[in-house]
This record gives structure tokens, sequence and C-alpha cells, in this order.
């Protein structure tokens, strides 16, 4: 696979393929995610998720940049295409090494939030996806992977 981005006056192109570890974003700033959201749109987009889908996805994309800067303070992001015998899909992998989540089921839940936010981050991300896992540990850092299949 292509990923074809064109900005004002220029074209980059992405070679990624199935065996490819994917695009990996540094996140730090409100800019990177930014960043990780536009690219991960335009792949939704060439791999034929439709419009409303492309969105969604790219919600959850920045729900999970936006955590690992509000508290991990950096990370990465790894956007991915996936595929098996029968489809083919998205996957979005955030990792950081901050303060890590005493407990993942309270997080989980809807309205839950140690910061100042609504709660509804990981819970909507968890919903928008087909597949959720997470993996976090206090003063360790906490790992999400979250995968869309096409329909």
């Amino acid at each position: 696979m292509k990923l074809i981005l064109k900005a004002i006056g220029k074209k980059m192109v992405i070679n990624m393929d199935e065996t490819s570890a994917g695009l990996v974003f540094d996140v730090s700033i409100p800019s990177d995610n930014a960043q990780v959201v536009f690219i991960a749109r335009h792949m939704l987009d060439q791999l034929g998720f439709d419009k409303t889908r492309q969105y969604l996805i790219a919600s959850a994309v920045s729900e999970l940049s936006t955590n690992i800067i509000r508290y991990g303070k950096k990370g990465i992001i790894i956007l991915k295409k996936i595929s098996n015998a029968n489809q083919t899909g998205f996957e979005v992998t955030a990792r950081d090494n901050g303060p890590g989540m005493p407990d993942i089921q309270k997080a989980l839940k809807e309205n839950y939030s140690t910061g100042n936010g609504l709660g509804l981050g990981l819970p909507s991300v968890r919903r928008i996806m087909d597949e959720f896992e997470i993996w976090s540990k206090p003063g360790q850092g906490t790992r999400i992977i979250a995968r869309k299949w096409m329909l």
C-alpha cells in the first residue's frame, strides 16, 4: 500500500504493506496529535473506510494521542494497515512510560476521569473500535492496541 499525502504544491508518498511495522510518531505536544490524526485520516481513506468511519476512527486515534500528552507526557503512536485471511483493517497502538493506571476497570467506565476531562475518552475508543486491548501498571506506563476492520 502506498500512502499518498498531498499538501499545497507538494506530494509525499509513504510505502506500507502488511508486513510493515507501521508509521511511528513521537507524541508530546498538541501539534503531534494533529499530525497523527491527519495521517490516520488519509490512511483510512486509502484503505477504503467510508467518511463516517474515517472520522470516528480518527477521533479514537486523537483520544489515545491526547491521553499520552495529558497523562504520559510523551510516548508513541503507531498506525498500521493490518489484514488476516478474511479482511483488511487499521490498527493504532498507543504507548507511553507515564504514571500508568492503578485501576484499568475504573478508567474504562463512562464519566470516570483522574484529570479534568469528562471521562468519556477510553470508553469511546473501546466502543468505536472492533478490538481493544490495554495494559497498564502504575509507574510503568500504558499500552493500548485498538483495531477496526473493514465491513
